[in-house]
């Protein structure tokens, strides 16, 4: 456990009561303001950003695809490609007419040599779309060593990019090589290639396939005045138990809701011209199964750094970020007692509170809005001591937590969404994969559905405050 966190909730328990009378003031005037002025803020000038936020309006990159790395994996889990080329196939979200890649060697030891890399419009399984392929260089060579501890971009290259579309990515790893940065659970098919440089080929030679995703965390896209949602999670958010290369985790879902999002019927005038704003809006998903938001994962790497470790690398770095949705935390309540981890690294709901508001100061710095997502039931869980009737007053001491206080932009009730009306610490049995933690497909879609679209429709960071009361005031009402 951090142990500088129980100190700062105090800190923050005891500001908060000797300022709590002047900040509920302030917060009932602007909310008063902010809802009376939600329709005509949109037709107004908007005011300038922070100074630390990035210029919205600029030439600039999103992302469009994107995952959290892990590792080292333990020797006995450790993928070696020997002379051989990766086809990774990922999806995007938002469509640009340029591309880039990033590749990443950040949990790596030792160099990483990439002998070259293209990419190119997937057909189906690992074939290419007849002229679509396209080289990438670095820094502009075609090969590139990675020191350790260090990611790569790509130079950019035209490629028409549809929004929801398949990529093929192809490395190729030169000599022996091990997949040190890695993201085990990609819930998707990807291609490993007999020995050669196959980066080019329209037909992929392939040896055997994997679904992990080594060495590529991010595809962005050149698309100005866009901006991305980065989703900050575990194994839900991640895709656990939802059906391999579909697509179905929650924030693809939420992905295609946005592009797929029209104004309603009798939409104001004032928000003319807006119609097509999700459109403009890309998804990056970086989370990873069993990760906890305190804790590093001790004996499996693969679960990843603690969330307030990777914060940085994984959402601050993202091209484009500009919104976070963060649900995490169930692995701090429920690993804690299970296997080799200790009952002992239990949190207190006031330590996980705590880490929280340093997520939120941390994306506040960087002018990001910060929505908190509700953690989902667990009750019946299939992992024996996952689950304990102490573990969920801690899950229902956050959500109250979440839903009733002031630290987040907004709040979206992913626990609302997806519980059994009759025994709200289970999961709907239509939506429960099996296992009473993880969502099914179609869970994945309500999870998606629950999300007010509202908090992404900001323009600017007045707009933003808006959009988030009464994306807030929709949630609390449902």
């Amino acid at each position: 456990m951090h142990p500088e966190l129980p100190p700062v909730s105090g800190l923050l328990h005891h500001a908060r009561a000797a300022l709590s009378p002047h900040l509920s003031a302030w917060r009932r005037r602007r909310r008063s303001l902010l809802a009376a002025g939600l329709l005509s803020l949109a037709g107004m000038s908007l005011a300038p950003l922070p100074a630390s936020a990035q210029n919205w309006t600029a030439d600039q990159w999103v992302g469009t695809w994107g995952t959290g790395p892990a590792g080292p994996p333990l020797p006995a889990a450790t993928q070696t490609y020997n002379d051989q080329t990766l086809r990774l196939i990922v999806h995007s979200s938002i469509g640009g007419k340029q591309v880039r890649i990033r590749v990443s060697n950040e949990l790596g030891t030792t160099p990483l040599r990439i002998g070259a890399a293209h990419i190119a419009l997937r057909q189906g399984g690992s074939s290419i779309v007849a002229g679509s392929d396209r080289p990438l260089t670095f820094s502009g060579n075609p090969a590139i060593t990675i020191p350790p501890g260090a990611p790569v971009l790509s130079d950019p290259v035209d490629l028409d990019v549809p929004a929801l579309s398949d990529l093929a990515v192809s490395l190729y790893l030169p000599g022996s090589v091990q997949a040190t940065t890695i993201h085990g659970s990609a819930f998707q098919t990807n291609y490993v290639s007999l020995p050669g440089n196959f980066t080019g080929a329209a037909t992929f030679p392939t040896d055997r396939t994997t679904t992990s995703w080594p060495f590529l965390t991010e595809v962005d896209v050149h698309a100005p005045g866009a901006s991305a949602i980065v989703a900050l999670g575990d194994s839900i958010t991640d895709g656990a138990n939802t059906a391999i290369d579909t697509n179905h985790r929650w924030p693809d879902l939420l992905a295609l809701r946005l592009q797929t999002s029209r104004e309603p019927p009798g939409a104001s005038a004032a928000t003319a011209g807006l119609v097509e704003w999700g459109t403009r809006i890309g998804v990056v998903n970086r989370s990873i199964g069993g990760n906890r938001l305190l804790r590093d994962p001790g004996e499996q790497p693969l679960f990843g750094r603690a969330a307030l470790a990777r914060f940085d690398r994984d959402v601050i770095a993202t091209a484009g970020v500009r919104y976070v949705v963060v649900l995490i935390g169930i692995n701090d309540i429920g690993h804690p007692g299970t296997g080799t981890i200790p009952a002992s690294e239990a949190p207190t709901p006031d330590q996980l509170i705590a880490g929280y508001r340093q997520l939120i100061a941390r994306a506040h710095a960087k002018g990001l809005a910060i929505y908190g997502a509700t953690l989902t039931p667990f009750e019946g869980t299939v992992f024996p001591g996952y689950y304990t009737p102490e573990k969920e007053q801690i899950r229902q001491a956050v959500n109250n937590w979440i839903r009733s206080g002031d630290a987040f932009d907004g709040v979206i009730d992913f626990d609302r969404a997806v519980r059994d009306p009759s025994h709200p610490t289970r999961m709907l049995p239509a939506y429960d994969s099996g296992d009473h933690l993880h969502p099914n497909d179609l869970g994945m879609q309500a999870m998606a559905n629950a999300i007010p679209l509202q908090l992404f429709r900001s323009l600017g960071s007045s707009v933003r405050s808006t959009a988030s009361t009464a994306a807030m005031a929709t949630v609390s009402s449902r």
